[in-house]
């Protein structure tokens, strides 16, 4: 236990303190601008003040402090990805999740359990050794392992043996994890409020003012504001915002649904994920059984949830862990995910000489807090795109250099 806090816990009075300040008034004209308070945008706020001493920075969030698809989604971390530059990216994010309690003195609640994919298929498991050996070349823990250590990993699951769905294998990725989602957005408010970076709620983006290739001012509910840089970092709703902008990008929006059962006993231990089913469990720290899959096959920017969904996901969980099947459902929902056509995301410039694109998650976004806000912070505060954002350059569409994730999802899509 750190002293501080058993020092705080004894003392007879305890001054109350605020983590996240007021909403403040706008000034007339910041450095950065970042549009976006989710946990991206308050990723690249924190790096930037307290990395590149950059803190003249307004962030602006439509809606509350990391009420988007920070708030809707199951929490995963991990980089088996299956490119030699998704892998790169997706392990330094890893890396700062394991430091970052630490780093930023705020319990994220980190849990590094491990995540295995199963294999339902001689193919699945070939699949599974290329993805192995690149993961492996990449410096990242993961390894392909047989039915015997599938049982010894999850001694709950149903192997379906001689069944349509039958185990045949795995995946085990000893570097994935989870953390609380708005723990990580508080823990990088906090410090970068501390350092003087503005955060303002209930403050909508409505347009812009351009000069040439420049963005000059950013319109907004509450008043025009002058900026020297713009990052935008809005989820589910990047393909908008960048219209106003004047900037089209290739993004569809489907929604990603998930839901939580009623807590329970503790009986698994590491994630686990069936593409088969479409299906992946992890159960959290206060016993909840999260359950999340692939999202649904039709476009539509919204965060409602469906009996379909509900049906589809419950019956992947249920073949898994048959023994679920009298326990309720305490919540479902869905958060809006923004596809690109190979998968993965769009991070470095745009068009315009001082606007910046951190978009296109699709479902990759949670894991790529640290890393993305870190790496944009770079770029913005140096005005050049680090090795490690380039494959993910917008420009890659034109020229054809796409970097295919579609199957690296533990559900598939």
């Amino acid at each position: 236990m750190p002293f501080s806090l058993l020092k705080y816990g004894l003392l007879a009075r305890h001054a109350s303190f605020r983590d996240i300040p007021l909403t403040p008034e706008l000034k007339r004209s910041y450095d950065v601008v970042i549009i976006g308070g989710g946990g991206h945008g308050l990723a690249a706020a924190y790096y930037l003040s307290n990395v590149h001493g950059i803190r003249n920075i307004a962030v602006l969030e439509k809606g509350y402090l990391a009420g988007g698809n920070t708030a809707r989604n199951t929490t995963t971390i991990r980089s088996n990805y299956m490119t030699e530059e998704s892998i790169r990216f997706y392990k330094e994010g890893v890396e700062l999740f394991e430091t970052m309690s630490r780093d930023l003195g705020f319990n994220v609640m980190f849990s590094q359990r491990g995540q295995l994919t199963l294999a339902h298929s001689e193919a699945t498991l070939r699949s599974f050794h290329l993805r192995a050996e690149m993961g492996k070349h990449v410096g990242t823990r993961i390894e392909v392992v047989d039915v015997q250590t599938v049982k010894e990993l999850c001694p709950h699951l149903n192997l379906d043996l001689g069944g349509q769905h039958e185990v045949m294998g795995g995946l085990w990725h000893a570097d994935g994890g989870t953390a609380r989602h708005d723990a990580v957005a508080w823990g990088y408010a906090k410090h970068a409020s501390e350092r003087g970076v503005e955060i303002h709620q209930r403050t909508e983006v409505t347009g812009f003012v351009r000069a040439g290739d420049r963005v000059t001012h950013v319109k907004t509910n509450r008043g025009t504001i002058a900026a020297g840089q713009v990052l935008q970092a809005v989820g589910g709703l990047n393909g908008q915002v960048a219209a106003m902008a004047g900037i089209k990008l290739p993004i569809r929006c489907f929604p990603l649904q998930a839901m939580v059962t009623q807590p329970l006993k503790p009986f698994l231990d590491i994630l686990i994920s069936s593409a088969n089913l479409h299906t992946y469990l992890v159960q959290s720290s206060r016993g909840e059984v999260v359950i999340g899959g692939g999202s649904d096959p039709y476009q539509l920017a919204s965060t409602r949830s469906t009996l379909d969904q509900k049906e589809h996901l419950a019956e992947g969980a249920l073949h898994l862990f048959p023994f679920l099947h009298k326990v309720k459902l305490l919540r479902q929902w869905a958060g809006i995910t923004d596809m690109t056509p190979d998968y993965s995301p769009i991070m470095g410039a745009s068009p315009l000489q001082n606007y910046w694109l951190d978009c296109g998650w699709g479902t990759w976004g949670f894991k790529a807090t640290p890393v993305a806000g870190k790496r944009m912070a770079e770029t913005i505060a140096s005005g050049r795109v680090p090795d490690v954002l380039k494959p993910f350059d917008l420009r890659r569409f034109d020229s054809f250099a796409l970097l295919n994730e579609m199957g690296a999802t533990a559900a598939s899509h």
